[in-house]
């Protein structure tokens, strides 16, 4: 058995993490900030150095999976660019990493790796069509479809954040109007939030920013404003799940990232509004919803997957 490194670079975290075997459980781990707004040059060499910190001995056969932000191409090993990595433009992430650890490195978009490692570890075990969204800092997504993970024909395929809600929405980090990732992210939870308050006191809104968290906070307080807020985004994320069921017929979605974490007081009008919107019961009767299961490691575990089964 060869051992294995993920690396999940993030905008706010590198991590990565050595893998002997593929139990989902590494030997040892790594964590840094990604200090993104210091340019590509030094964040690939953070990742250089955060892998290095694993002291891996001896590396014989060794190979490196990599869950980047996309967009992405996995078959060049390319990243794009990504919203909150600022100044990457085609970035050979792949081979700057191969070249200086002398391995095979397999490079896939972060939230496809988390779609992967929850489908194979956490709470997608058993079937055979799946779709993921995981909700946080942005919105991005994944799907499984007949036991396979689902790409595209260049690599770019489920961005599902990124499909258009409302066109009169604000405007998304990637830089269109409508996005649902500008209408149910954290963020999005948080500039609502603000919003709100300024139409109720009468005063402007001055960048005024509030986490998902916190408004979780006000809302479990019984704040009506807060519960407001979440529930409007639940609705909006429940009809979104409506359409990827219409389009790929999963047995099991699974909803993971930070806002997913607010409970059963996002859960609960997430279901409601996925019922509502369904176009025929034998959607709703064959589907279920869970929570995701890894947390923080369901792109690490991803990236472990790709690097040993490719």
């Amino acid at each position: 058995m060869f051992p294995v490194v993920a690396v999940d670079l993030g905008g706010t975290n590198i991590r990565a993490a050595l893998f002997p075997s593929d139990q989902p459980k590494p030997a040892h781990s790594q964590r840094v900030l990604t200090r993104a707004e210091e340019g590509p040059a030094a964040v690939v060499r953070r990742v250089i150095e955060t892998v290095e910190a694993l002291q891996l001995g001896d590396t014989a056969g060794l190979r490196m999976g990599v869950a980047a932000p996309g967009p992405l191409d996995p078959a060049q090993g390319v990243v794009f660019g990504a919203p909150n990595l600022p100044g990457w433009d085609r970035v050979p992430l792949r081979d700057l990493l191969a070249r200086h650890f002398g391995c095979p490195v397999l490079l896939g978009n972060d939230c496809n790796l988390a779609t992967l490692g929850e489908w194979r570890h956490g709470a997608g075990q058993g079937v055979r069509h799946l779709v993921y969204l995981a909700i946080g800092t942005g919105i991005g997504g994944g799907a499984i479809i007949d036991e396979r993970l689902l790409l595209g024909a260049h690599g770019l395929a489920a961005e599902f954040g990124h499909m258009l809600v409302d066109p009169s929405a604000p405007l998304c980090g990637c830089g269109q109007h409508g996005h649902l990732e500008s209408l149910a992210s954290g963020p999005a939870i948080g500039r609502r939030m603000a919003e709100l308050l300024a139409e109720l006191t009468g005063a402007e809104t001055r960048g005024e920013a509030y986490s998902a968290s916190q408004v979780g906070q006000a809302a479990s307080g019984g704040d009506p404003i807060a519960l407001r807020v979440i529930e409007d985004a639940g609705t909006i994320i429940g009809k979104h799940l409506a359409s990827l069921v219409h389009a790929f017929d999963p047995e099991r979605i699974v909803l993971g990232g930070g806002v997913s974490r607010l409970g059963e007081m996002i859960l609960e009008p997430i279901r409601d509004a996925f019922a509502a919107a369904l176009m025929h019961p034998a959607y709703r009767d064959r589907v279920t919803i869970a929570a995701a299961a890894l947390g923080d490691d369901a792109g690490l575990i991803g990236a472990m997957l790709l690097a040993r089964e490719t």
